[in-house]
């Protein structure tokens, strides 16, 4: 096994509750055994699987191990790592409204009882509250325990303050996180640096430089079989309550005095604060819901929402939005951000595009009449590849009238710093594991979140807008085409880079 550098981080005991679900197959404890590999674990850190299944240690450490050979990246499963990673791993049966699981997770814990402890509910938000009452009830939470709470967190305003209520009651809010695993990607992370460590682009990041904001997360995938779950919830719930307004937050916010993690976490309550509403009077000119007929993506025949398995055929739930914001505020006036995501789009794809505003005087005659000419934009891709994307215009190499030729600098993460980027889980589970929850959402941000996006739900209701169909393996409906185009703009839709 390779010498790595050692960066280790506290000593804490480490519960997965749903530990033989799918996130923590996928995610969670392939990100573990990460931390792993990269000598991130003090030697006396303990990780326990929790869920309702019957499990000998042995039994659950070899289903993890199965899980890792599919899902850790080729290359990195290595099985002298394993073997350490597996020997930290015990498993407890509970079940989230039967005490006793409880007690006996109480007596494995109970060695070390000043540990820092992380619970990680990686299961439905209904069994939230019987979990965090039964964990008290055991004397399992201590002022150095934590809770990572996974989305969805609600399904409106009324229901998340429902469940952060019930949670209040045994954690306070020091000890709440509430994980958004888009705040832990490299790209998302490096917008702060970008703005706020670079002379260059933060005296430009205001209405006076910059003509609007795009914000594109697409998925190639349908509902992969969880067409219940997915119905339930909605392209508008599942990505634009959090994922979405989170990103703009970090676009639109002003510099914190600090990288504090209130200070952070103010600042982006400012901007959600600030965000127009969308209501009956301008919901038609500021939104458009879709939903995914049957066509064909990356060559494939797939089926149209309402075709998939388990679908109701009368479903109206959208699994596509486009939506023109605003804020009112002195920094962004004036200035559209264009949000937009769905499923069975062309391809996976998730950028933020800050399109800066033309010259105010353009003195090459040519460059109007240019069909390639273009202001210069950034574009920074958060998926599949990490890295960032400057467009200057240049001149065209050779001899007589002066053209003018967009070109891109472009930073691969990748290419420049070598080897993989870290997956989203790994950073926020470190954090989880200090306490540092900057990059996890506050209380009053979800709040505010909601409060907006239930005031678009409820324009839709009230007004009877449907979903409007689009071909699977196209960018949305023809309407969210339309809605940046009424404003002279277009999405921006480039191979890549």
């Amino acid at each position: 096994m390779k010498q790595r550098q050692r960066l280790k981080h506290r000593i804490a005991d480490i519960v997965i509750f749903g530990g033989t679900g799918d996130l923590a197959l996928r995610k969670l404890f392939p990100a573990l055994y990460e931390m792993e590999r990269t000598g991130r674990f003090d030697d006396e850190t303990r990780i326990f699987g929790a869920s309702r299944s019957e499990h000998s240690d042995e039994d659950f450490r070899a289903k993890l191990e199965e899980a890792g050979k599919k899902f850790i990246p080729k290359g990195e499963f290595e099985p002298e790592t394993w073997a350490k990673f597996a020997s930290r791993i015990a498993y407890v049966q509970v079940s989230a409204g039967d005490e006793s699981g409880f007690k006996v997770l109480h007596e494995k814990l109970s060695d070390q009882p000043d540990r820092d402890r992380v619970f990680y509910f990686s299961t439905s938000p209904a069994l939230f509250a019987d979990m965090a009452f039964n964990l008290k009830k055991a004397g399992l939470v201590t002022p150095n325990s934590r809770v990572v709470l996974e989305k969805p967190l609600g399904h409106d305003l009324d229901s998340c303050r429902e469940i952060n209520g019930q949670i209040g009651e045994v954690f306070e809010e020091r000890q709440i996180f509430r994980i958004d695993h888009y705040l832990g990607k490299e790209t998302v992370q490096n917008l702060m640096i970008l703005r706020f460590a670079n002379a260059m682009f933060e005296p430009l990041w205001n209405s006076a430089h910059i003509d609007h904001v795009q914000i594109t997360v697409g998925e190639e995938v349908g509902v992969e079989g969880r067409w219940s779950y997915y119905d339930d919830a909605g392209a508008m719930r599942d990505m634009v309550q959090n994922h979405m307004l989170q990103l703009l937050c970090l676009v639109a916010m002003e510099p914190p005095y600090v990288l504090d993690q209130d200070a952070v976490r103010d600042e982006k309550v400012k901007v959600l604060k600030a965000l127009q509403p969308i209501n009956d009077s301008n919901i038609d000119s500021s939104t458009v819901r879709g939903q995914y007929r049957k066509g064909a993506v990356g060559g494939k025949e797939v089926p149209g929402y309402l075709e998939e398995e388990g679908a109701n055929t009368d479903s109206t739930t959208e699994t596509f939005v486009a939506i023109r914001a605003e804020l009112d505020n002195w920094r962004w006036s004036g200035v559209p951000f264009y949000l937009r995501t769905g499923k069975r789009l062309p391809k996976r794809h998730s950028e933020i595009v800050i399109q800066f505003r033309d010259v105010p005087h353009q003195i090459f005659p040519l460059a109007k009449s240019m069909t390639n000419y273009q202001a210069n934009k950034l574009v920074l891709r958060l998926q599949p590849d990490d890295g960032i994307h400057l467009v200057l215009n240049n001149k065209n190499p050779g001899p007589g009238l002066v053209r003018l030729r967009p070109t891109a600098l472009n930073l691969s993460f990748a290419e420049a710093f070598g080897g993989r980027s870290p997956d989203a889980y790994e950073r926020l589970l470190l954090d989880a594991i200090d306490g540092n929850n900057t990059l996890f959402v506050r209380r009053d941000e979800q709040d505010i979140a909601w409060q907006w996006v239930d005031a678009i739900q409820d324009a839709w209701q009230n007004n009877h807008i449907t979903p409007k169909g689009y071909t699977a393996g196209t960018w949305g409906p023809s309407a969210a085409i339309a809605l940046i185009e009424r404003d002279g703009r277009t999405w921006n839709e480039e191979a890549g880079f």
